[in-house]
């Protein structure tokens, strides 16, 4: 690879590490062709960006951006992958929980970047995927706040036919 095509990919990296709030780095180390392309194909799916990259220009395109953290820089060894998600930060985790069903530990998660907050090992993973997504935050929010309005108008609809069956009833006595 010349160093035009390196300097071409960091370039490539950084502009996605800003574009995307979240990313997840990976070790699919062990993985054959066949089941790293099924994995991309889950992650295309569920509208995530897998790639595989080297180490040293993950770390570039991390210290370009200025986003790059020391212990984030530990991880990268190996074999290295990154998720990239643009919405929510707990799609790479399921995708990852998804595919693990069928493949036996792998890929493992090495470290995770949501929101800027930092998140390292394989154990984070099941918690990563629990996460609630800022839609489905805002969704519990409105859904909570319309049910008490909710309660209200049921209470009085279903009132309706209480008390015209009561003035119906007192009316037939009044005869």
């Amino acid at each position: 690879m010349t160093r035009e095509e390196k300097a071409n990919i960091i370039e490539e990296l950084s502009e996605k590490f800003n574009q995307n709030d979240h990313f997840y780095i990976t070790d699919a180390s062990g993985l054959t062709v066949e089941q790293i392309n099924a994995f991309r194909r889950l992650c295309f799916h569920a509208g995530v960006e897998y790639g595989v990259y080297k180490n040293t220009l993950i770390r570039k395109a991390l210290e370009k951006n200025g986003s790059g953290d020391e212990d984030l820089f530990k991880v990268l060894h190996g074999f290295s992958g990154v998720i990239f998600s643009k919405e929510a930060g707990n799609a790479p985790a399921k995708v990852i929980r998804d595919y693990r069903k069928g493949a036996e530990g792998k890929p493992l998660l090495k470290a995770a970047s949501i929101d800027s907050a930092l998140f390292f090992g394989e154990e984070n993973l099941n918690i990563l995927s629990e996460l609630k997504s800022k839609n489905e935050l805002i969704g519990e929010i409105i859904s909570l706040l319309q049910s008490p309005a909710k309660n209200v108008v049921s209470a009085l609809l279903s009132g309706k036919n209480t008390l015209a069956g009561l003035v119906k009833t007192l009316e037939e006595r009044a005869n």
